[in-house]
């Protein structure tokens, strides 16, 4: 504060009659005024005279006066800004001015020293020495004074609802400086959001909104007068001293965190030891059962400290799960502590360990009602590559892996080979290839290929593998940005979930029906397959229904045509003619097959895993699971690669072959690729039998539309696909 030039010449002016009392008592003859009863005394008197005594009304003669001024902030305001009523109201009513501002002389300069509060109040003023505030403010800095939180002239008791410090109060004073930029730059306050974060949590909610003052206030963890750092092991704070500062308020706790293994590292002062902050945080404390937020991050602040068993957790439906749930809103699935506890972590040899053998049971019934002692056996944080400890699991990992390297590696060369001959012939005669090309569109004799009930298979086929992948693969590339963007886009883990049981329905629907099917063509034709002369089974009618043209099991006549495609390839021989199944729509079909077979039965096994563990040990859960991720990503990356180039990419059928929705195909294309067929057909006299009487010019747009969002769909899943396996490998 200062004092303006003329706002200095009115508070000097205002001072004469203290200064005339002065010098009357210094020119007063002895005895005016004072009773005389001793001489020695009244020479002693005479020689040095009495200190003047300056009431409060002598200080008020100039800070109510509101001629004086004083500069604040640069702008000129009125000096008299004192409140005497409140100021008689305040804690402090009753005493004078010079008690708190000792010293100070009636004439001071502009701006007085700070109240001495260390007079009155020596213990609490020895604490604030020795705190972070009283520490800082030594040195000059801006730290908290005692004004800072407790007020100035007009302090109210601690206790009084508009005190400062009052506890509903007191999160906002200390808000004022440790929410401030300035403050929090300069001191380097570690957590400049706590204030905001302490409204925000359990406790804020109880004390400001419920007005419950039994909830703890900063005062209560951080102390009073004496706070200090929390790297200091005196400081309540402290790592050692936090599980004992929380057990203040949270009676019993305390003692079941110590017996915990976690508490245990800290009683030997291992500072791996997690204490109350590490798994609640400091300020933004929030309730762990109606938090789905608390349980959502509960996994990733476990994984601090166990890393190695966080990463195998992410393995599992559970880890990937909750990695992939919405924000704020937890997944209803397992988190660690639901398995190993809360305050109660215990080593699984002990008895009382919610993992010790007489207890797991229960502990995996909290989720799985009907869990039994097999399912018991599932082990959440296996490591496949971990042969010593799970050699099944490792076999079943190496076993997958090889199918995986070998299939696209043989049929990624295949397709490579088949692209490059492809382009060298367009190149070659680009007009003759782009003339036959539409002549194959343009045809007026179409045959059927694939009749309705076989085109709607596909269409059950298409639908829920995209959904099985659409809702799938974002569990296998759950650390991506688009999985967890898709699973958002989906409702979350549960939806998601729910959606891809029904997309299992369907396939099973689809092979049900197929298999169907077949027994039945089977069942009709079983007069076929007998001898008309001795009524019993031909071995060669059934050789011919079993390995003939129109059968879809592999021949010998499947690997001539491979190795004439291979020379073809190469240059080294025609291009081969095919019958009415190619090698590669067989091995297309079987795969189907083996497809359902693997990812069907260990998807079941994950869906129903209390029934399946009735009969079969619980490890049986993470063979499942390599089973059904590893096929899945087969599956999906041999769709969306090979089998598209083969129907759709190569140059003779891009951007699409429409045969499986019109399910019928030209008699140029018939003689281009599948001569044999057309010609076995001419010669047993059925080629009229196929050709096509029905209208597809009037849906082909609708059939093509559907199409194109299919492939479309796939195509943009490849290179989701694609983008998460080089992440993972680049990091």
């Amino acid at each position: 504060m200062t004092v303006t030039p003329a706002g200095l010449e009115g508070f000097r002016r205002a001072w004469w009659r203290p200064r005339l009392l002065a010098l009357l008592v210094l020119v007063a003859p002895p005895g005016a005024g004072w009773a005389q009863t001793d001489p020695a005394a009244n020479e002693s008197a005479a020689e040095v005279p009495a200190a003047p005594v300056f009431t409060n009304a002598d200080c008020l003669d100039c800070h109510t006066d509101p001629t004086l001024t004083k500069t604040v902030g640069g702008q000129e305001v009125p000096l008299a800004a004192f409140d005497t009523k409140r100021f008689e109201k305040s804690v402090h009513g009753s005493l004078d001015c010079t008690d708190c501002h000792v010293g100070v002389k009636p004439d001071h300069d502009p701006g007085v020293a700070p109240a001495s509060c260390g007079d009155c109040h020596e213990a609490a003023a020895k604490e604030y020495a020795v705190s972070i505030h009283g520490f800082s403010h030594s040195k000059g800095g801006i730290a908290a004074s005692c004004a800072d939180c407790h007020g100035g002239h007009y302090m109210a008791p601690v206790k009084q609802l508009d005190s400062p410090v009052f506890k509903l109060n007191l999160p906002r004073t200390c808000a004022k400086c440790h929410s401030d930029a300035k403050v929090t730059e300069q001191y380097r306050i570690k957590a400049p959001e706590a204030a905001a974060q302490f409204l925000d949590s359990i406790h804020g909610h109880a004390l400001m909104k419920m007005g419950l003052i039994v909830a703890p206030s900063c005062n209560d963890c951080h102390g009073v007068h004496n706070i200090i750092p929390g790297t200091y092991t005196n400081s309540p704070v402290h790592k050692l001293n936090i599980s004992h500062t929380c057990g203040k308020c949270h009676v019993g706790i305390e003692d079941i965190y110590n017996a915990s293994v976690h508490g245990q590292l800290l009683a030997r002062r291992d500072p791996k030891g997690p204490v109350c902050t590490d798994c609640h945080t400091a300020h933004a404390i929030e309730p762990p059962r109606t938090s789905g937020h608390f349980k959502a991050v509960s996994d990733e602040r476990c994984g601090k400290c166990h890393q190695d068993r966080l990463t195998h957790y992410r393995d599992t439906y559970h880890g990937k799960a909750m990695a992939l749930g919405r924000p704020n809103v937890a997944p209803d699935v397992a988190a660690c502590y639901d398995c190993h506890g809360h305050h109660d972590v215990l080593p699984h040899t002990d008895p009382r360990s919610k993992l010790a053998p007489e207890n797991i049971l229960a502990t995996c019934q909290q989720c799985h009602p009907r869990a039994n002692v097999g399912f018991t056996a599932y082990k959440p944080h296996a490591n496949p590559l971990d042969r010593a400890n799970y050699k099944a699991l490792n076999n079943v990992f190496l076993f997958m892996t090889t199918l995986l390297i070998g299939v696209f590696s043989f049929f990624g060369a295949h397709t490579a080979l088949w692209l490059g001959r492809s382009a060298y012939v367009f190149l070659w005669d680009s007009k003759k290839f782009r003339e036959a090309k539409v002549e194959a569109q343009a045809d007026d004799e179409w045959f059927t290929r694939f009749l309705p009930f076989e085109r709607f298979l596909h269409f059950l086929v298409v639908t829920s593998f995209l959904l099985l992948v659409i809702t799938g693969m974002p569990l296998k590339f759950y650390y991506t940005d688009w999985a967890r963007g898709l699973f958002r886009l989906m409702g979350g883990p549960e939806v998601a979930r729910s959606l891809h049981h029904f997309g299992a329905l369907i396939t099973f629907l689809y092979f049900g029906l197929h298999l169907s099917s077949l027994m039945l063509r089977g069942w009709r034709n079983r007069r076929n397959l007998r001898d008309p002369k001795t009524g019993r089974i031909s071995l060669t009618s059934l050789k011919s229904a079993l390995f003939g043209p129109d059968s879809m099991i592999p021949t010998r006549q499947d690997w001539r045509d491979f190795v004439a495609h291979q020379k073809w390839f190469f240059g080294k021989g025609p291009r081969p003619q095919f019958d009415r199944w190619t090698y590669w729509e067989k091995f297309d079909y079987f795969a189907v097959f083996w497809g359902v077979f693997a990812i069907g039965l260990s998807g079941l096994v994950m869906w129903f895993p209390e029934f399946f563990t009735r009969f079969l040990p619980g490890w049986i859960i993470n063979v499942a699971l390599i089973v059904h991720s590893d096929e899945a990503l087969l599956a999906a990356g041999f769709i969306f690669t090979i089998h598209f180039f083969n129907t759709h990419f190569r140059l003779e059928k891009f951007p699409m072959d429409t045969v499986i929705f019109s399910g019928r195909i030209s008699k140029t294309e018939m003689l281009h690729e599948r001569r044999r067929w057309y010609d076995r057909l001419v010669a047993q006299g059925r080629l009229e039998q196929h050709r096509v009487k029905d209208e597809w010019e009037r849906w082909k747009g609708i059939a093509r539309s559907m199409g194109y969002l299919f492939f479309g769909v796939g195509v943009v899943l490849l290179v989701l696909i694609v983008y998460a396996m080089t992440s993972r490998l680049t990091h």
